[in-house]
């Protein structure tokens, strides 16, 4: 210890705070808040040197030299990720949360002693720039205050909470501490005679305690009021008492004792003693009508629970328990930590990372049974869809129906609290991209994500495989040869060459356009023949050559397309292509095949710039699905036309995807894109149309007419 603070003495010798205090007295702060945890000494050697990294140009291999790896781990969690260059400052601070956060998934300790150095950073805001104080009150507000709750941090929860409010909002708070001093003023008496009586209540019945009464935090009075409109005057609940007990049936004893002495308000009563929080917090919870008619609340709990109550996670160093059984570390929060780390293997991007754990912060939690009886803490707001993803992701993936309390319900329904939820799956199924839009908890929306990902590759891998094999076709070979033994040289010289780790990557490659799937079939050829002695179809070679025409590139081919191609081919808005259009297909920089019609005015600009990145696409015969076509139609504007003309599409078997309406006092004009199969289809559309009572003129919009 003695050597880490000359070390971080000596790191920051001339830096000053803005106060004008020398550096070292905010590390010194922070061990100091660290020790009244009774942390153990490697954390507060790294509460010493959390700033030495980031601000002396201090290695983490020096460190660990001098201190040990966990230590040089420990400070290394905490740092900032200053040295990368970011987009933006929200980037930056994303990237340097979501280190922080995977580093207390593996150590808590980090987030403790993070913890405490925000605490001691807004002790001493005040001599920060009044500019600093909305940014750095907002983020503790909502990021470090909910992460005190989660980890069961009471006191330092609301003190973050006050003081974030205090720097946040001046005026609002100091009216509010005002008018908390005067009613503190007045009802002084109140409390004592409140504790008085409950202590004498208790003596009665044999009970031994220690009650302590305790005065509403200022940002949950201010809290309250914004939530449920109220004055301050019209708050009731300010005072509160928390009866400590030697046994845990004495609080189940103390509580009747409560009910006994003062009438309970109905709805008001909660036992987290049964069923914790998701923080390990454990306490029986009333509320009474005290004398006056003044509403208090009442906690009742052992002495373990109130160290937890108090100090949560770092209760595991305040009061050690002989039994380190699984349901002590689910207490302790273990199991939210964990779940970090499950989305961080699914989500990659920093600021998508840290959405997600904003989303699991905030403190407001349901209480859910299986059907075996385990209970699962959710947000409020949490659906089924949630329920099955906390359980695992295999379930969450492969849902397809729930019930609640025995009774069928939509994956969309809300949970609630004491609700007993069943998962039906099936094998087959997959997430819905739908479910993204209602699911509650970050662990769903990182796995739902993460599949929608997986989706789109594997639609790129297919249609890269499909424009090889038709390029091969160029190269007299019907099929790409099989991922078997009798091949592994081959595949392994041709990856050499291209430079892919795998075959997949090869494939995902020529589907985004990274690489031409010419140029990969005419090399494969090459290998066919030389190295594996196989000999091309030169029929098939000819056939290919002639249907492509002497201007296309041949060693290219034609990719068919039938509509089933999923997200790895796009369908140009800017043209709106369908069967029966001459096309091109234009391969983008690291993008999807886009295809457009031949006539388009963006492909002539694209062909001046970018010649050597299209390629021949041609149609299927039989489609999959239905193509967008933009029309335009003009009508008599009288009553009853829009509801003749929406029944005369539906009976041409085409849908409406979009409408825009603009009219005059004569005609109405309607801009619609409706889904046909091919250009008969909408040809029959647009007859139907022009043959329908006050449809005055129907056509297609082409590009050249748009603007």
């Amino acid at each position: 210890m003695r050597r880490a603070y000359r070390f971080a003495d000596e790191a920051h010798l001339g830096q000053m705070r803005k106060n004008g205090d020398p550096y070292i007295t905010h590390p010194i702060a922070v061990a100091g808040l660290c020790a009244e945890w009774k942390l153990d000494a490697q954390a507060l050697m790294a509460a010493l040197m959390h700033d030495v990294l980031e601000d002396c140009g201090i290695t983490k291999i020096e460190m660990a030299e001098k201190f040990g790896l966990t230590v040089a781990d420990l400070v290394d969690g905490l740092t900032k990720l200053d040295k990368l260059e970011f987009t933006s400052r929200e980037h930056t601070q994303a990237e340097s949360f979501r280190k922080m956060l995977l580093a207390m998934a593996k150590d808590v300790r980090v987030m403790l002693i993070k913890l405490a150095d925000r605490s001691h950073n807004m002790r001493t805001m005040g001599d920060m720039p009044r500019s600093k104080w909305g940014r750095i009150s907002r983020e503790t507000l909502e990021i470090y205050a909910p992460i005190a709750y989660r980890l069961g941090l009471n006191q330092t929860y609301h003190e973050l909470q006050d003081l974030a409010f205090r720097f946040a909002n001046p005026w609002r708070y100091e009216t509010l501490s005002k008018a908390i001093n005067k009613a503190r003023r007045r009802r002084i008496d109140l409390v004592d005679k409140v504790k008085g009586e409950i202590t004498e209540a208790l003596t009665a019945h044999g009970l031994s305690a220690r009650i302590i009464g305790r005065e509403k935090p200022l940002y949950s009075v201010y809290k309250k009021m914004l939530e449920k409109h109220l004055t301050f005057s019209q708050v009731n609940d300010l005072y509160g008492f928390r009866v400590v007990l030697p046994r845990l049936i004495d609080c189940y004893t103390a509580l009747g004792v409560m009910h006994h002495l003062y009438k309970p308000v109905p709805g008001r009563c909660k036992d987290y003693i049964a069923i914790p929080k998701a923080n390990g917090y454990q306490s029986l919870h009333t509320t009474l009508v005290g004398p006056v008619g003044i509403n208090i609340e009442v906690q009742m709990r052992t002495e373990p629970m109130d160290l937890v109550a108090e100090s949560g996670v770092a209760a595991h160093w305040l009061y050690k328990t002989h039994e380190d059984t699984e349901a002590s570390k689910e207490h302790l929060s273990a199991k939210w930590l964990q779940s970090l780390l499950d989305i961080q293997d699914e989500t990659r991007d920093a600021a998508e990372f840290w959405d997600h754990i904003r989303v699991d912060l905030f403190p407001d939690a349901v209480y859910v049974f299986t059907p075996k009886g385990k209970i699962l803490s959710l947000p409020r707001g949490a659906t089924l869809v949630d329920f099955a993803y906390a359980i695992h992701s295999d379930i969450g993936d492969r849902a397809i129906a729930a019930t609640i309390n025995g009774e069928a319900a939509a994956l969309r329904t809300e949970v609630k609290n004491g609700d007993v939820v069943q998962i039906i799956t099936s094998e087959a199924s997959t997430p819905n991209p739908a479910w993204i839009n209602f699911v509650k908890t970050g662990r769903a929306r990182s796995a739902i994500r993460n599949h929608l990902k997986q989706m789109a590759q594997d639609d790129t891998r297919l249609l890269g495989e499909k424009m090889l094999r038709q390029s091969l076709r160029a190269e007299g070979y019907t099929q790409v040869p099989p991922n078997n033994e009798a091949y592994a040289e081959f595949w392994d010289k041709l990856l050499r060459f291209t430079g892919n780790k795998s075959i997949d990557d090869l494939m995902i490659d020529i589907g985004v356009g990274r690489r031409f799937a010419g140029m990969v079939a005419k090399k494969m050829g090459g290998m066919l023949g030389d190295d594996m002695g196989h000999t091309p179809d030169m029929l098939l070679i000819s056939t290919e050559r002639f249907l492509q025409g002497e201007d296309d590139n041949p060693a290219q081919g034609v990719l068919t397309l039938d509509g089933s191609e999923g997200s790895s081919v796009q369908y140009s808005v800017c043209c709106s292509p369908i069967p029966g259009d001459a096309i091109v297909g234009y391969l983008g920089r690291g993008e999807h095949l886009v295809v457009h019609t031949d006539d388009c005015s963006s492909v002539r600009k694209l062909m001046d710039r970018d010649h050597e990145r299209f390629m021949s696409v041609g149609w299927a015969e039989e489609q999959q699905r239905l193509f967008d076509a933009r029309i335009l139609i003009i009508a008599e504007n009288v009553k009853g036309t829009l509801a003749r003309i929406t029944a005369t599409i539906g009976n041409a078997e085409a849908d409406i995807v979009h409408i825009d309406m603009g009219n005059d006092r004569d005609h109405v004009s309607l801009r619609l894109t409706v889904g046909v199969r091919d250009r008969v289809h909408l040809a029959q559309l647009l007859r139907a149309l022009k043959r329908t009572p006050r449809v005055l003129k129907s056509q297609r919009i082409k590009p050249k007419q748009q603007g």
